[in-house]
């Protein structure tokens, strides 16, 4: 809980009996984030661990590919959220601005279009072949492990979450959010401000299904494998097979599946 106006008075109904209780609520607020100035997008986050969430943020979504080229974060609030102000490297600026021109001078709708898709599916780099190897009989430590860190999800019922553990199965990074691609952002740039040139070399595991941004954000954070709890969609699989990422879905503490690059994992019964 990080105010008291996330407590609400709510009226419970069981069994036929209704009585007045409290209930603790997921923090939740606009944050705006301008990369030199020029305002770029408008974000629901759960306003903690915001420098994480903004180094990660611009990694995953392509405007920065070093941590070394944002060069500065300012984070201020406001009446209505929080504002994220990023001043970042002139070439990541300049090539900003111009997918900016493009998708503007786009008279389509949607992400339709040659120039708007080419943004959507956007070149990545295979994280390589099968250099990391990982045992699958960590999965419910690992599972068992992020569940109860889950102290805003344990008070709430309303936040997802996002870790990332090293091959040993050990815990290196959780953070939480109502938003799972905002969980993730946060894991990715709490690796990268602790160590801008080195990862855990184990799974990330989400809190949600892993659907293509999931996918994609994973991949441009070099995470061997990726772990979620729900299923995968049919574009995230088709990334994660095309760009090297272990992927496995409906992860339960004594089962799972396995979608793509199985040749990744070490204990699979044979």
């Amino acid at each position: 809980m990080l105010k008291n106006e996330y407590v609400a008075t709510v009226l419970r109904v069981k069994n036929g009996i209704a009585q007045y209780s409290t209930d603790v609520l997921a923090p939740e607020c606009p944050v705006a984030i301008e990369c030199n100035g020029i305002s770029h997008a408008v974000m629901l986050v759960t306003p903690s661990d915001l420098e994480d969430f903004a180094l990660g943020f611009a990694l995953t979504e392509g405007i920065i590919d070093q941590p070394q080229q944002l060069y500065e974060t300012q984070i201020d609030a406001t009446e209505q959220g929080f504002s994220i102000k990023l001043r970042i490297a002139g070439s990541c600026f300049a090539r900003l601005k111009e997918k900016r021109r493009l998708l503007i001078g786009n008279t389509g709708c949607g992400i339709c279009g040659t120039e708007s898709l080419s943004h959507v599916l956007r070149p990545l780099d295979s994280i390589g072949p099968t250099q990391h190897l990982f045992d699958i009989n960590l999965i419910k430590g690992i599972l068992n492990e992020l569940n109860s860190q889950q102290s805003l999800q344990h008070s709430t019922g309303a936040t997802h979450a996002a870790a990332w553990f090293d091959r040993q199965g050990h815990l290196k990074f959780v953070r939480e959010d109502v938003g799972r691609h905002n969980a993730l952002d946060k894991v990715i740039g709490a690796a990268r401000r602790r160590d801008q040139d080195n990862n855990p070399d184990g799974p990330l595991v989400v809190t949600s299904r892993a659907s293509m941004e999931i996918v994609q954000k994973a991949i441009v954070a070099k995470a061997p494998c990726l772990i979620a709890v729900s299923a995968p969609t049919s574009m995230a699989v088709r990334l994660a097979n095309q760009y090297g990422l272990c992927l496995i879905g409906f992860a339960r503490e004594n089962s799972f599946n396995v979608y793509t690059h199985a040749e990744s994992l070490m204990g699979l019964p044979t």
